[in-house]
Formats: C-alpha cells, structure tokens, sequence
C-alpha cells in the first residue's frame, strides 16, 4: 500500500509500504477514505524528529471501511463505516472505566512514561504506524473505532477523530459560566471548533485571537469576535481591557509549544534539532523547548478566579510558570490529551441532523489525493493558499 513516512526534518514522503495484517484478536484492517493532517502532526515535521526514525507512517484522524476483523472483535464487521480515536484504549481498563481514555493502562507506553499509545506518533507513544495511508491496523478495535453512518460526506464525521472532541474537552474543561466570556488563543482547527462549541455551550461572548487572515475570517463567518494579534503591543492588556476591565472567565490555548512570538523557545527548538537523536531528545524532555508566549498570556488575560484549559500540546519539563501570580489570582489550569470517547455520545447528535450547528463541512479548505502529503505539510506549515484544514483522500 501507499503510506506517507517521515524521513527527516520537514521530510516527508509516499512510499510503498507493507499492507498492515492482523495480529492480535482484537485488531481490526480499516480502508481509508480520508485521512486529515493534524496541527500536531507539524511538530513531527519540524520538533518532535528525534523521537521519529526513518519510514515511520504518519496520522492520527483517519476515518473509513472496516475490511476485517479478529476474533476478538464483535462489535464490528466488514464494510462497517468508522472513525478511528487518535488515542488507543481498551475500554475495559482501570483509567477507562473512569473515561480516562488518554491514560489507558492497557496501552500505556510505560517504558517512556506516556499515557495511552497514539496513531502516528513517535516511539514516547508507541511507533504505532498511523493513518496517512491506504489502510490501517486498529489495535483494540473492540472499543476504539467509532461506527458513523452509511451517508453524509466524510468531513461530517472525520473530526470525531480528534479536533472536534478535543475541542469539546477544552470548552468544557474551560467551564465558562452560562452567559460569561471565553477567549481562544489560537483559530487553527481546534481553536476553530473550540470557538463555535464555545458559543454552542452557553457563552455570551466568545473572543478569538489569531494573526492569519484567513483564520480570522473563517471565525467571523461564524458569529465569533476575533483580534488580530499583529496589531497589538499587549495583548493580554487589551483583552482586560475589552472584558471589563477584569479579563474573560476562561481562556483557551490552543496553539502550544510553538507559538509565534517566543524567540528563546524558538531558538531551544533549533538547536535541539542539530544535536544528534539521543541528546536531542534529553534536551526536549528535560531541559524544556516550549514557546510559552501564549501560554503566559493566556495566563495573564484570564479573569481572577477564572480557569485557562491547554488544547495546544506542549513538550518540555522546565519550563517556567509565573506561578506566584497564577496563586495569588486563584486561577485554575486545566489540560491534557484528549479522552475522545468520552466525548462522543454528547457530540453525535450535533452531527447527526440536517442542520450543522458546529460547521463541521465549513473547515476543511484543501483536500488533496495522498501523492500529494508532502506539499500539503509545508502548506499547512507556512499557512499558504489559505489553508486552515487539509484533508488527504487515500
């Protein structure tokens, strides 16, 4: 089969690959029919390489048919129409039976002290060969995949993935007061979702910030408020000062480690990327490379007493905090990987009519046959030709 690999740095490749088999009971071989690039995917192609190696398989939100099943699988069947979880999880477990999907004890890469394995993510979570290809293997597919229906197009189910529910999670993580304000860092997919849903939970007035032109109007198309960043000295001063002179009772950050606007960070990144793969990886883990200009900001804008929730994914150890500030305010942090299961039943309905309360068909801006990965990466990177979303059609 077909599969994008990662070579190398902002190196990526279709190549022809081995068909995935089954191998244990409770696999399932999906045929893909999209498969879309993730903003998380980026950091593959340009921080996260050394925990990469050569003809690794990229992807984690792919969607398509079921060809078959083993043994241990019941609950599906051949030419069953599903979505695939980025994150994979047994269901059964401890953590899961509290709906901490993320944290799965079946699949945890205790060896690297992760959570729960992921699609196409790096040897921290597993090596598990993802979904930028023709076909994938699902490991615990008696729990994972998510059955959808026969019609509709693939975009109305794709996000399921994971950009919908981990938008979901960060809106209710956020826990906005019905009638309240929310700020979202960052209109890129998830931040996108995490506006609409915003608005679709209760929030009065939902603030989007963002510096591409092209995010910004995609969110002005859907009733959200939008500042462009580029046009601010202090931006955490002129959201205080835009919310009552006290700041929004939740802030979203939904961009991570590699924010505009962090040279320090950016040049950590750099240089951890010219070391070879071991001590590149000690400097990531330990040292800490993350861009936190918009972490601190969200930090600073968000009312006293109020709550910032972390989509974006972040990666260092060191980093700082300005926690006395953060103790003195009473503000509360929530994050982490998503629980995408746990989610699902609440969103299905909003997919499921006629109607499209979220938008979920007004997102994707590219879809591209698969030959063409490479040149989709570097678009979706430099945010070229308006691209928001890419899906790729196997």
């Amino acid at each position: 089969m077909k599969a994008l690999t990662w070579q190398g740095k902002r190196d990526v490749r279709v190549e022809d690959v081995r068909d995935p088999r089954i191998e244990q009971p409770t696999d399932a071989i999906v045929r893909i029919t999209s498969t879309a690039i993730c903003g998380s995917d980026l950091h593959l192609y340009e921080v996260l390489g050394p925990y990469l190696k050569p003809g690794d398989i990229l992807g984690h939100e792919p969607m398509g048919i079921v060809e078959e099943v083993g043994p241990g699988v019941t609950r599906l069947k051949a030419g069953d129409r599903v979505v695939v979880p980025f994150n994979i999880s047994c269901g059964s477990c401890w953590m899961c039976e509290r709906q901490l999907y993320a944290q799965c004890e079946t699949t945890q890469v205790t060896s690297e002290g992760k959570g729960a394995a992921l699609f196409g993510y790096t040897s921290l979570y597993g090596s598990v060969p993802g979904g930028q290809a023709e076909y994938l293997r699902v490991p615990q597919a008696q729990f994972g995949p998510i059955k959808i229906p026969e019609t509709g197009p693939d975009e109305r189910w794709l996000y399921l993935s994971d950009i919908l529910p981990t938008a979901w999670q960060a809106v209710k993580y956020a826990d906005t007061p019905r009638g309240g304000t929310l700020a979202v860092f960052g209109l890129g997919p998830v931040g996108q979702f995490c506006a609409r849903i915003g608005r679709h939970l209760g929030a009065e007035r939902v603030i989007g910030l963002d510096l591409v032109p092209e995010r910004l109007d995609m969110a002005r198309r859907h009733g959200i408020e939008v500042l462009d960043v580029s046009a601010l000295d202090d931006v955490p001063g002129a959201l205080i000062d835009l919310v009552d002179g006290r700041g929004p009772d939740a802030v979203i950050d939904a961009v991570g480690m590699e924010a505009h606007g962090a040279p320090l960070g950016k040049l950590a990144q750099t240089a951890a990327g010219l070391l070879p793969d071991k001590l590149a990886q000690t400097m990531t883990d330990k040292v800490g490379v993350d861009r936190l200009t918009v972490l601190h900001a969200a930090l600073k804008a968000v009312r006293r007493g109020g709550t910032v929730s972390v989509s974006g994914v972040y990666g260092g150890e060191q980093d700082p905090m300005p926690l006395m500030e953060m103790f003195d305010r009473g503000i509360q942090l929530r994050l982490g990987q998503c629980h995408v299961k746990r989610w699902v039943d609440e969103i299905m309905p909003l997919l499921s009519g006629d109607d499209d309360p979220l938008g979920v068909e007004d997102l994707r801006t590219h879809r591209m046959p698969l030959e063409r990965a490479p040149q989709a990466y570097e678009m979706f990177q430099k945010k070229q030709d308006g691209c928001v979303k890419v899906v790729l059609a196997p």
